[in-house]
């Protein structure tokens, strides 16, 4: 964890609860925790990139991305990787320096190669046994606050944050 500048996150199921609702027009929302935005915002203020990559199209996570400042955001990718590899080659980062955090099996190619792969409890059972982290927390329910204050403790950076709000 000591060594991670990037943390990709997977939506449906990690960034938010797994749970999409449509109206009778088809708007789709979906509802994501604060203490994960916050979790992000942290990770930023701690110098690490953070990223989207998710199968799905959805406009409530553009303006979510947008929200926290999230700039590299990839949505409706069917083959992850692509993307995962263009978000490396753009940081010139590389996987060890790399968190994922996924929980479906789309999402297995990218966590087989980071230095760090993070599911969620309500994960895929292959996914989960494939990782090197496995949340305390629910997608959607903290799991992202979880994993950002173990990366900022582990590289020291945790008390800085804590310190702006004293």
């Amino acid at each position: 964890m000591h060594n991670i500048k990037l943390v990709i996150f997977d939506v449906d199921g990690v960034l938010s609860d797994g749970n999409i609702q449509l109206d009778e027009h088809g708007n789709e929302s979906k509802s994501f925790y604060v203490q994960d935005g916050a979790g992000i915002t942290y990770l930023q203020r701690g110098g690490i990139k953070t990223a989207i990559i998710s199968g799905r199209k959805s406009k409530a996570v553009e303006y979510r991305a947008r929200e926290l400042c999230i700039e590299d955001v990839y949505l409706g990718v069917q083959r992850k990787l692509d993307a995962y590899e263009t978000i490396l080659k753009k940081h010139k980062l590389q996987d060890h320096e790399t968190c994922y955090i996924g929980d479906d099996l789309i999402d297995l190619p990218i966590l087989r190669r980071v230095g760090l792969s993070v599911a969620v409890p309500n994960a895929r059972q292959e996914v989960k046994e494939s990782v090197s982290y496995l949340t305390e927390a629910h997608g959607g329910f903290g799991a992202i606050r979880e994993v950002a204050e173990k990366i900022l403790k582990s590289q020291g950076k945790w008390e800085t944050i804590v310190a702006k709000y004293y």
